[in-house]
């Protein structure tokens, strides 16, 4: 009963971890849909913004003080 509680245990611990590890943010999502929507990316030097823009959508990403500010804008 003991070996059966303890590889219980760890075997969530062990799932928590990889599942932890796919999780994605808000922004990836959004960067990684507007790569496979053929947007035009531009970045500055340092990474604190981002704007991508299609035909249809305009999206801009600013971090500043660990914050994370998205603007989407759909242009019709």
């Amino acid at each position: 009963m003991k070996k059966l509680l303890t590889l219980a245990i760890v075997s969530v611990f062990t799932i928590s971890t990889f599942t932890s590890c796919e999780e994605k943010t808000k922004e990836e999502k959004l960067i990684e849909q507007m790569e496979a929507d053929g947007a035009e990316i531009k970045t500055n030097e340092d990474g604190t913004k981002v704007k991508m823009e299609t035909e249809d959508t305009k999206v801009k990403i600013k971090k500043e003080d660990g914050e994370t500010e998205i603007k989407v804008k759909d242009k019709q």
